[in-house]
């Protein structure tokens, strides 16, 4: 089981960090992209960036998009659901170590209620707006 953390249609929903719970579906992602992550753990517009966390609250991806369920359905006839993706803890690791960005790792292995795991995920997950300046 997984928890996705983050800020889902920001401004229309909550502006408090969100949880969502699911299963990591297969260990690799779109195209059979080994560094991503399928999730069934439902994930918004405004969750890209959030982490992922197990039952013990480590990070082991970041959510970064959802199926788009309208091409799908264009393209094969079917809508797909709970299809989202995460790059795995792998690849971010290795992110920060090329960009030269330090971090801490620590693992636990003792399973928490996921209140308690979206409780702590607000202490360090922010939601960054970005905005469309114009000089017009």
């Amino acid at each position: 089981m997984v928890i996705a953390a983050g800020f889902p249609l920001a401004g229309l929903l909550s502006a408090q960090v969100s949880i969502t719970i699911g299963n990591v579906s297969a260990l690799f992602g779109i195209h059979d992209d080994s560094t991503q992550l399928t999730i069934t753990a439902p994930i918004q517009p405004g969750n890209s960036g959030g982490p992922l966390l197990d039952l013990s609250g480590n990070v082991v991806g970041v959510n970064f998009a959802m199926l788009d369920a309208a091409k799908l359905f264009e393209v094969v006839g079917a809508l797909p659901q709970n299809v989202n993706f995460a790059i795995n803890v792998e690849t971010l690791k290795s992110f920060l170590s090329a960009s030269a960005i330090s971090y801490q790792e620590r693992t636990s292995s003792v399973e928490r209620k996921p209140s308690e795991i979206g409780r702590s995920a607000r202490e360090f997950t922010v939601r960054i707006s970005c905005l469309q300046w114009s000089s017009e």
